[in-house]
């Protein structure tokens, strides 16, 4: 069972993070067997820090792959779930993850801060940026070390160092957003805990041949009510969702420490044929596996 996170009340959705009397953010480290495993969201903005471990994050209806040294901006109440990879949680799994997570409400106790007109644009940065996005390669270290700074200090130390933090972001000039268009509706706890169902069963088995009986008997629906319903809710059909799992975890293992040759990589990711592999991949990604490889390697 996952160890309780320190400021959490473990709840699907909505995710409430008791504010403490004396601090306006909240810093932590978490350490623990896998991430909090079920899609969540709370009012808070949430800056994540991967500081070891691997998986896939879901932002909203889109997936993106995470691993160690990678930092993630979500924006408030945008539904998120960083899924640990299977290997997490094994019985007799010896893996981790850690990362310095920092949590604050712009609608909170700091609203008075960002009116002022020197905070125009930091402000601004955050009215830009609701669906949150990764933080560049080239600014990891620079907000990494910075987070750091925050998780170590206190009181006016700590907040000097988040306002230089909100200083070095705003400053960034190109962000790719973590999901496009419009937020989906807020789900209900029941829906939020359905959904998070329907996550986890397609992330953990998306290399074996799943059915859509078999997805929509997670869900307890039939299969007719199943599509409607998936595709209320995400804005995917179930085939174009697994197919975008089975992509972004074809992409992880191809570029891994360990890599496979790309006809294996298609057969463990769930893909029973390297020409219909090949399709999706173009589809998805824009370009062949091997143009992919050529490019991240680079």
């Amino acid at each position: 069972m996952d160890k309780p996170l320190n400021y959490f009340v473990m709840k699907v959705l909505p995710f409430t993070i008791p504010v403490a009397h004396d601090h306006t953010i909240i810093v932590q480290q978490d350490v623990q067997p896998y991430f909090y495993p079920h899609l969540h969201r709370h009012e808070e903005i949430q800056l994540t820090w991967v500081q070891q471990g691997e998986g896939t994050l879901i932002a909203d209806n889109n997936m993106h792959a995470f691993k160690a040294n990678d930092i993630f901006w979500l924006g408030a109440n945008q539904p998120h779930l960083f899924k640990s990879d299977p290997i997490y949680f094994l019985p007799k799994s010896d893996k981790n993850i850690q990362a310095i997570v920092l949590f604050f409400n712009p609608k909170g106790a700091l609203e008075a801060l960002f009116s002022l007109p020197e905070m125009s644009n930091v402000k601004r940065f955050l009215q830009q940026n609701p669906n949150g996005f990764k933080i560049p390669s080239g600014m990891t270290e620079a907000i990494a070390e910075k987070l750091s700074q925050i998780y170590e200090l206190t009181g006016v130390e700590q907040m000097i160092h988040f306002m230089d933090l909100l200083r070095l972001l705003s400053g960034i000039e190109t962000l790719e957003a973590l999901s496009e268009g419009a937020r989906p509706k807020i789900y209900s706890d029941n829906e939020g805990l359905r959904m998070s169902n329907i996550y986890n069963f397609i992330i953990q088995e998306y290399e074996k041949p799943i059915t859509l009986e078999e997805a929509a008997s997670k869900a307890y629906m039939t299969p007719h009510a199943f599509c409607r319903y998936f595709k209320k809710h995400t804005g995917h059909t179930f085939l174009s969702f697994l197919n975008e799992v089975r992509i972004n975890e074809a992409c992880k293992k191809l570029t891994n420490d360990s890599p496979i040759g790309i006809a294996q990589v298609a057969y463990s990711c769930g893909f029973n044929s390297i020409t219909n592999f090949n399709r999706i991949f173009k589809r998805i990604k824009g370009q062949s596996p091997s143009e992919y490889l050529e490019e991240f390697f680079k």
